[in-house]
């Protein structure tokens, strides 16, 4: 063998070397850059499906809950609130739900808007700019008022289903989010199907 293939060898060698060197190199420093475009576990956990433990709720009584940043009202109506629902169907911009279909799941495509009647579950967002409505609960009829969710921002009007009156800004009732009952005594929020 000449001192000439010797070089050569060699420089293959060093070549082959420094190329596997560089690779294995590339691909270390490639997993922590790959492994930082995954979503943390934080916005993980703020997409994911919230539990809302209805159990010791009374009649009349709200709670608000946060999910996917988005305020979400769980309303445990009562007989007098339920037998509102149908009055003053007329000052209702879409008593019926049908205008924005995608607005609530089948499910809640009925007179209640919700799975139980008693349970209302809403997006707490005015469908005019996003504001957050306030509940007023109480019933003023020589105002024309039943009770429902006002938005202080602009004026807009829902009734106890979060369906929107007539003339105000809102252009569509509250959203209803995907939920359903785990138990009699739970809801999840943001999941209609499969196991909790």
């Amino acid at each position: 063998m000449t001192e000439d293939d010797l070089d050569r060898n060699r420089r293959h060698f060093l070549t082959v070397a420094t190329v596997t060197t560089g690779a294995i190199g590339v691909g270390l420093v490639a997993i922590p850059f790959i492994s930082s475009l995954k979503p943390s576990a934080r916005a993980q956990a703020f997409g994911a499906p919230v539990e809302v433990p209805i159990g010791s709720m009374q009649p009349g009584e709200m709670v608000r809950v946060l999910w996917r940043g988005k305020l979400v009202f769980v309303l445990r109506r009562t007989d007098a609130m339920l037998a509102k629902l149908p009055e003053g169907l007329d000052k209702l911009r879409d008593p019926d739900s049908t205008e924005f279909p995608d607005h609530q799941p089948d499910y809640a495509a009925n007179d209640t808007r919700s799975v139980k009647p008693e349970y209302l579950v809403v997006e707490g967002s005015c469908t005019h700019l996003g504001c957050a409505p306030l509940e007023d609960f109480e019933v003023r009829p020589a105002e024309g008022w039943g009770g429902g969710f006002f938005c202080p921002c602009h004026g807009s009007k829902f009734d106890l289903a979060g369906r929107v009156y007539s003339g105000v800004p809102a252009p569509s009732n509250l959203r209803v989010p995907p939920h359903r009952f785990v138990r009699d005594d739970l809801i999840l929020i943001g999941q209609d199907t499969g196991a909790a």
